[in-house]
């Protein structure tokens, strides 16, 4: 894959991001915001002490949750971009579209879906502040460590493919990750700050809506990169006037 070809999927990828930014924004409005002023409000009731707000909530839930969603969406469209021209014609033979939607199935799961199964999401009064570092630094270990085991799964299944064919290969490499990770969620120490009077159906309706945000953007990048990756990559012939078919123009 040339330079040029490159750069075009890697612009590509941004503008996808930022459309599929655009998705997850709705959902994170519609669905996660509703929650976070259940979960602010439960704190405010049980708090003795009444911070004055630096940004209002209402500029927090508007235009800084716009700005943080659709600058995520577009750094980590380029980021899947850059992988995904790694990706192609290594993972099977997959035409563009497809590759995309593999690559970011697997991306949702790797980043998010297994991080997330050990250290999920907690909404605003749930946590203690003297150990947000440390809750940062082990939820950045749990992925980065399921990241490097997806990518390590997958070159041990292209190495069994040729002994083991390819479904039994894939079996193999899933079962290997699937291991280490409940080794990972064993050994790594367990976070349970959630105080005991906290709604249980909040904090459910919380997390599913952050997995819920995090699946619109991932599936919503899927569907609009792999769509501009496929028409890039293999373009249809275009319809002359005369009615004869003659190629696009590269």
């Amino acid at each position: 894959m040339n330079s040029a070809t490159v750069r075009n999927l890697l612009v590509r990828g941004m503008l996808a991001g930022l459309a599929a930014g655009v998705l997850a924004l709705v959902a994170a409005y519609l669905l996660g915001e509703p929650n976070v002023d259940k979960a602010i409000s439960f704190e405010d009731a049980h708090s003795h002490e009444h911070e004055m707000e630096v940004v209002s909530r209402s500029l927090q839930s508007t235009a800084g949750l716009a700005t943080g969603v659709l600058v995520y969406g577009v750094a980590f469209g380029g980021i899947a971009a850059l992988a995904f021209c790694f990706a192609l014609g290594r993972v099977g033979r997959f035409s563009p579209r497809a590759t995309a939607l593999l690559l970011s199935g697997c991306a949702l799961l790797a980043v998010y879906v297994v991080p997330f199964l050990k250290y999920p999401a907690n909404p605003p009064s749930v946590g203690d502040p003297d150990t947000i570092g440390k809750r940062t630094t082990l939820y950045f270990l749990m992925m980065v460590l399921s990241v490097l085991l997806a990518v390590a799964a997958t070159i041990l299944g292209k190495r069994l493919a040729p002994a083991l064919g390819t479904w039994w290969a894939t079996v193999a490499a899933v079962a290997a990750f699937a291991v280490v990770i409940g080794l990972a969620y064993a050994f790594l120490p367990v976070i349970n700050e959630v105080p005991a009077d906290f709604p249980a159906a909040l904090l459910w309706r919380f997390r599913l809506s952050a997995l819920a945000i995090q699946a619109v953007l991932w599936g919503g990048f899927g569907l609009a990169f792999g769509e501009l990756a496929e028409r890039l990559l293999n373009p249809k012939p275009a319809e002359a006037t005369s009615g004869r078919t003659v190629p696009a123009a590269g």
